[in-house]
C-alpha cells in the first residue's frame, strides 16, 4: 500500500504500541500533526508548555511503566529543546524515542529557516540517532529506533525526518513489533560459579542496589537472594524501590546524603554485591577508599560499566533479573546473625532525624508517605526536596519514584510528574519541588490544568537555592552568591492564574489541611511550603572524602 511519509510514521508508531505522545508542533512537523489528527482516537497527544516538558514527560511515562516514551517537536528551537529532557533520558538509562522534523533535504545544510543539526547535537547523549532521507528508509528505522531504545541497557533514540520527506509516498508494509528477549549472551558458567564461591566465603556480605535492578525487574529475585545470603541491603537513588525499603534488612542510601549505616556498613564489608550500580561519584566519595576492606562482585547489563570508576574483583555481565535467578538456583541458604546484629546497631544509633517541630523537609515527606500509606508515585526535582524525599519516604514498589539522578536537572519533575499521572490514571502521582526548581518548568502546571490530571505539586518554599546554599554555608564561608529568591513571587496566585488550586502552608496543621484536600481533589493542587532557609540534609559526605566520613550538624557541634 501506497502511504505518505507522516502516515508511515504514525502506522509504525501504532505497531510499536504507542498510546501517548507528548510534544509541540511547528512548520516542519505539521505533517505528522494532521496525520495524527486523523488517529487522535488510537494515539493520545499530550501538547505541553514547552518542548523541554514533553521531554521530561516521555520520560516520567517511561519511567513509571517501563514501556518506551514518545515526544515531538519541529525543527530548529523545537528540537533543541529536547536536548536536556534527551540527556537526562541517557544519563538514567530511559528508553525514549524523540521525533523531530527538519527542513527539506534540499535545504539541508544551507542554514535554512529553523534549520538545526539536531543528530550531531545529540551524537553525545543518545544511544544512536537517525536523519532519515529516504523514505523507503523511514519505516524500518522508526522499528530499529524503538528496538535500540528498549534492548539491554535503556536510552533514548532521536529520529530526525526532513518535512519533504513526510510528505512524499512510498510502498507501506505493516509488520509487528519485534519482541525482545533479556540479554543473557555474557553469562557464563564461569562467572556464575566465581560469584558463588566469593558469596560463600564472605562473612560480612553487603548488597548494593541501583537502578537496574528496577529497569529489569527484578525485585522478587532480588528479594530471594537478599533472604537467601542474609544480607543488609541498601541502594542508590535510582534504586529505590527495587528493594522493599520497609524490610528489616534494608539500611537507606548509600552515598553523599546516605544514612551512616549504609556508609559505614559498605566501609567495614568484606564483600560488596553491586547490582545493577554505575558506582558514580556521589555514592563512592573517594574512590580510593571506597569499600576498601571488600571484594566487590558487580552485576550489570552494559559491560562499559565494569571497572569503570570503581576496580572490582569479579563481574557477570547480563540481565540482572536473569543473573540473580541463575545464582538463586546455586546458592543455598545462608546465616551472617552477628553480621546484620551489627548492622542493626548502627541503624538503631545514626537514625535519620525529623525536627519536632515546625515545618521542614522530613516533616513534609513523612506526613506525606503516612497519609498515602506508602502507594503513590513520587517524583522529584533536583535538590534538598530530592535528598529528603529519597530519605524519609519508603519506598516498597521499583518504579515508585522518578527523579533525574545522573544529571540532577532542575525543571524535570512537572513534566514528569505529568508523564507518570497520563500513563498512571488511577495513582496518585505527587512532584516534590524547591522553589527554585518549580521556577524553572513551572508553565507545566497549564499542561497539567489542561489535561485535568489530579496530581499535586509540592513546592519546599525556603527563598532560596537550597542546596548550592548548603554547600556555600559548609565549604564557602557562608558567601550567598545568587542563590537567595526573595523577590515575594505567590505560587499560590500563580497556580490560579494557571487554573490550579493554589494552598500555602506555613505550619503544620495548615499543610495536613491542604494535603487532605489535595487528595481529595481531581485536578491539578499546587501546596506552596514554607520551610526555614538554613535547613540542611543530613547526612553529608564532603567532596573528595571518604563515605566512612560522613557527618551531620551534631559532629560538627561536638568538634567545636
Amino acid at each position: 500500500m501506497q502511504l505518505t511519509g507522516a502516515e508511515i510514521i504514525i502506522e509504525c508508531l501504532k505497531e510499536q504500541g504507542v498510546d501517548t505522545i507528548f510534544g509541540y508542533p511547528g512548520g516542519a512537523i505539521l505533517n505528522v500533526y494532521d496525520e495524527l489528527y486523523k488517529h487522535r482516537d488510537e494515539i493520545k497527544h499530550i501538547l505541553t508548555s514547552h518542548e523541554q516538558g514533553a521531554s521530561h514527560a516521555a520520560d516520567g511515562y517511561a519511567r513509571s511503566t517501563g514501556k518506551v516514551g514518545v515526544c515531538m517537536a519541529t525543527s530548529g528551537p523545537g528540537a533543541t529543546n529536547l536536548v536536556t529532557g534527551i540527556a537526562t533520558a541517557y544519563m538514567d538509562s530511559v528508553p525514549m524515542v524523540a521525533i523531530t522534523c527538519n527542513v527539506g533535504v534540499p535545504l539541508l545544510g544551507k542554514d535554512s529557516f529553523q534549520e538545526i543539526d539536531i543528530a550531531g547535537i545529540t551524537t553525545p547523549i543518545t544511544k544512536h540517532n537517525f536523519i532519515v532521507k529516504d523514505i523507503t528508509k523511514l519505516a524500518d528505522t522508526i522499528r530499529r529506533a524503538f528496538k535500540i531504545a528498549a534492548k539491554g541497557r535503556p536510552g533514548p533514540v532521536l529520529v530526525d525526518i526532513p518535512k519533504d520527506v513526510t510528505a512524499l509516498k512510498c510502498s507501506y508494509t505493516p509488520a509487528k513489533a519485534e519482541r525482545l528477549g533479556r540479554y543473557t549472551d555474557q553469562i557464563t558458567e564461569e562467572d556464575l560459579e566465581k560469584a558463588v564461591r566469593m558469596i560463600k566465603k564472605s562473612k560480612k556480605p553487603y548488597v548494593f542496589v541501583g537502578g537496574g535492578a528496577v529497569i529489569s525487574e527484578a525485585s522478587e529475585e532480588l528479594k530471594e537472594f537478599v533472604d537467601k545470603i542474609q544480607a543488609p541491603v541498601c541502594d542508590t537513588l535510582m534504586g529505590k524501590g527495587a528493594f522493599d525499603g520497609t524490610d528489616e534488612k534494608y539500611t537507606g542510601m548509600l552515598g553523599m546524603h546516605g544514612t551512616k549505616t549504609s556508609n559505614y556498613g559498605v566501609s567495614e564489608c568484606d564483600l560488596l554485591i553491586a547490582i545493577g550500580v554505575r558506582f558514580s561519584d556521589r555514592v563512592t566519595g573517594n574512590a580510593s577508599k571506597f569499600a576498601h576492606h571488600a571484594k566487590i562482585l558487580q552485576i550489570d547489563v552494559d559491560p562499559a560499566e565494569i571497572n569503570k570508576n570503581i576496580m572490582v574483583n569479579a563481574s557477570i555481565i547480563g540481565d540482572v533479573k536473569e543473573v540473580l535467578s541463575r545464582l538463586n538456583s546455586r546458592i543455598e541458604p545462608m546465616e551472617h546473625g552477628k553480621w546484620l546484629e551489627h548492622i542493626k546497631e548502627y541503624t538503631d544509633k545514626y537514625p535519620l532525624k525529623c525536627e519536632e517541630e515546625g515545618l521542614s523537609g522530613p516533616y513534609l515527606m513523612k506526613t506525606i508517605y503516612e497519609k498515602t500509606k506508602g502507594d503513590a508515585i513520587i517524583v522529584t526535582e533536583v535538590g534538598q526536596h530530592q535528598m529528603w524525599a529519597a530519605q524519609f519516604y519508603k519506598y516498597s514498589k521499583p518504579r515508585t519514584l522518578i527523579t533525574s539522578g545522573g544529571l540532577g536537572t532542575m525543571g524535570y519533575g512537572l513534566g514528569a510528574a505529568i508523564g507518570a499521572q497520563v500513563a498512571n490514571p488511577d495513582k496518585q502521582v505527587i512532584n516534590i519541588a524547591g522553589d527554585g526548581c518549580f521556577r524553572m518548568n513551572m508553565n507545566e502546571i497549564a499542561t497539567a490544568v489542561r489535561q485535568k490530571l489530579p496530581m499535586i505539586e509540592i513546592v519546599m518554599n525556603n527563598h532560596v537555592l537550597g542546596m548550592v546554599r548548603q554547600w556555600q554555608n559548609l565549604f564557602y564561608e557562608e558567601r550567598y552568591s545568587a542563590t537567595i529568591l526573595d523577590d515575594g513571587l505567590d505560587y499560590v496566585k500563580l497556580a490560579e492564574a494557571m487554573g490550579a488550586t493554589g494552598y500555602r502552608a506555613t505550619n503544620r496543621e495548615e499543610f495536613e489541611q491542604a494535603f487532605a484536600a489535595a487528595l481529595e481533589s481531581k485536578t491539578p493542587v499546587v501546596i506552596d511550603c514554607i520551610i526555614d532557609r538554613n535547613d540542611k540534609v543530613w547526612p553529608m559526605v564532603a567532596p573528595g572524602a571518604a563515605i566512612s566520613e560522613a557527618f551531620t550538624d551534631e559532629d560538627i557541634a561536638n568538634k567545636k
